[in-house]
């Protein structure tokens, strides 16, 4: 079944206007050419009756001072007339400015904050699966940008998640002007999560030409799909099946944990986050230790793990660890207090 569309509000009280207009001439031109007796034809009758709407008053028809009443229903046209055509008038005037003008202004405006950011991050198609990573970034706190083809569905998404806040490119990511255009020089990651495998495909394959450090995630449907990515460039492939049947069984055999994860992670009204913060290799926090940071006590931020550079995962790291450049912490607290410690550990400027 395909989506029914809603009447922008202005076109539908523009056709509202229109329509009282229409009305008005009918009934305007019934009216006078019942009154005539056939003293004058219906076509003068209509013509009469839209001069008379639109107060231009060219002339009043022959012999209508003899006829009773047709000056006081001319008279009644002016006076209705006056009103709809205002009403007409000025729903005109701001579907123009809200509709043309409006959407170029908004186009140049986010352009510019395009212009303005770095470090952020670029979502390829607004679809199922990339509204949920909308929902997320935008409970991280991390700027991005939406690239899709349907402006209806970008408006759509940006009123229900970002209160029409959201910035976005109206376009196709596979094209390289797109994602140009979306910032994808300055930008730190990519979310390819477009409906079939050889789109994110061809996304991969541009965004990693455009930009080689970049980490990029693409979604695939297929099995074999993934291998076919990786070597296109991606850093990381995510199927939503796979990850959906999975959940399916978490959840028959572990129903709380589940919950308790829901809640960590997807209630957009909770602020606790599970978050991993990267060590740079600059940070003037090298070789400190994790108790020495005292994240639990200063910030309230629980470290659940730590990932040094060669990749070795620690569990419940001891407090005697040392911080190392390129090692990632991942940590539990309030999004705020993560977002402190980023700052902490990224070197004076």
């Amino acid at each position: 079944m395909t989506e029914r569309r809603s009447l922008h509000p202005l076109v539908r009280r523009l056709l509202v206007a229109f329509g009282l207009f229409c009305m008005l001439v009918v009934i305007g031109s019934f009216a006078l050419y019942v009154l005539g007796h056939g003293r004058w034809t219906f076509g003068e009758c209509v013509y009469m009756s839209i001069i008379s709407i639109t107060t231009v008053g060219f002339g009043e028809l022959s012999q209508m001072h003899e006829v009773a009443g047709a000056r006081f229903t001319t008279a009644a046209l002016i006076i209705l007339g006056l009103g709809t055509i205002a009403y007409f008038q000025s729903n005109l005037t701001a579907l123009l400015i809200e509709g043309v003008i409006g959407v170029a202004l908004r186009r140049n405006r986010m352009k510019k904050q395009i212009t303005s950011l770095s470090q952020h991050v670029i979502v390829a198609g607004a679809g199922s699966t990339g509204r949920h990573v909308i929902e997320e970034l935008v409970s991280a706190q991390t700027p991005f940008v939406v690239i899709d083809r349907n402006p209806d569905h970008l408006e759509r998404v940006s009123e229900e998640l970002c209160d029409g806040k959201m910035i976005f490119v109206h376009g196709d990511a596979t094209v390289d002007s797109v994602l140009s255009a979306a910032g994808i020089e300055r930008a730190r990651g990519l979310v390819s999560a477009l409906t079939h495998d050889k789109d994110n495909l061809f996304v991969t394959l541009s965004a990693r030409s455009l930009n080689a450090t970049m980490r990029i995630v693409a979604k695939v449907t297929e099995d074999g799909a993934s291998p076919k990515m990786m070597k296109a460039g991606a850093s990381s492939t995510v199927n939503p099946t796979q990850i959906g049947g999975r959940r399916m069984a978490t959840e028959l055999i572990r129903p709380k944990l589940n919950e308790f994860l829901d809640q960590l992670m997807r209630d957009r009204n909770q602020t606790l986050r599970l978050e991993e913060v990267v060590i740079p290799a600059d940070s003037p926090l090298i070789g400190v230790t994790l108790g020495e940071l005292r994240l639990r006590g200063d910030s309230h931020v629980m470290i659940v793990a730590v990932q040094r550079a060669s990749g070795e995962l620690v569990y419940n790291p001891d407090l005697s660890t040392k911080l190392e450049g390129g090692m990632a912490v991942i940590v539990m607290g309030e999004i705020g207090s993560v977002n402190r410690i980023q700052e902490t550990f990224r070197p004076a400027k």
